[in-house]
């Protein structure tokens, strides 16, 4: 089945509060620093999204009364650029991604999630990501550490992402299996990395 429309884009994003957020690389650099990492890298994906030039909506993962100085700049990028912001609903990941997929293909046929760790997620591979969903129910660009970077789909059945252990090594073969059993044509892109460990906050930094 061929889209009519281009996909609804999702970043999905924590709100950014010391000794919340990035808790691997705050065992490490500390938790104002991992608040810091934080930032810069939702920033950065937050830019390769807007560039893919699919419509957006970035995803808070919470909603508070009042706003941290932290997150000013992210929230004016958001504001100049018209990008719509809701908060994530659902008791666990999964279920926020699902209820979030499920509300981009009833209003667009077919929506695609970015998590806000995942800087290596350029516009063109959102676009490979769109393009598979012309032929696939559902389109996953795996991590190298057994998550994914994205999730896309335009057709959705209920439950299809109850049961991974999300953040662990078998996420990604888990919702690969889970998805199956749904009787979902699953289709994955290449892998890329994303920054959990100090060690990959120190690759982000070189490549920067």
């Amino acid at each position: 089945m061929i889209m009519q429309h281009p996909p609804a884009l999702m970043q999905f994003a924590k709100w950014p509060q010391k000794g919340q957020v990035k808790t691997r690389l705050a065992a490490e650099l500390g938790e104002r620093k991992a608040l810091e990492a934080h930032l810069v890298l939702t920033d950065t994906v937050l830019k390769n999204l807007m560039d893919s030039g699919y419509p957006l909506t970035f995803w808070w993962d919470r909603e508070l009364t009042e706003t941290p100085i932290e997150a000013e700049g992210i929230l004016l990028r958001l504001r100049k650029g018209g990008i719509p912001q809701r908060v994530q609903q659902g008791a666990g990941l999964g279920e926020r991604m699902a209820n979030a997929l499920d509300e981009a293909i009833a209003h667009a046929g077919a929506g695609m999630i970015v998590g806000s760790d995942c800087p290596a997620v350029t516009p063109d591979y959102v676009r490979r990501a769109a393009q598979t969903l012309e032929t696939a129910d559902v389109v996953i660009g795996p991590s190298n550490d057994g998550g994914f970077v994205l999730i896309g789909a335009k057709r959705s059945v209920p439950g299809m992402l109850e049961g991974p252990a999300w953040g662990s090594e078998q996420a990604l073969a888990q919702t690969q299996a889970a998805l199956h059993e749904k009787g979902l044509q699953v289709e994955c892109l290449e892998p890329l990395w994303d920054v959990d460990e100090p060690e990959d906050w120190a690759r982000f930094q070189r490549l920067r």
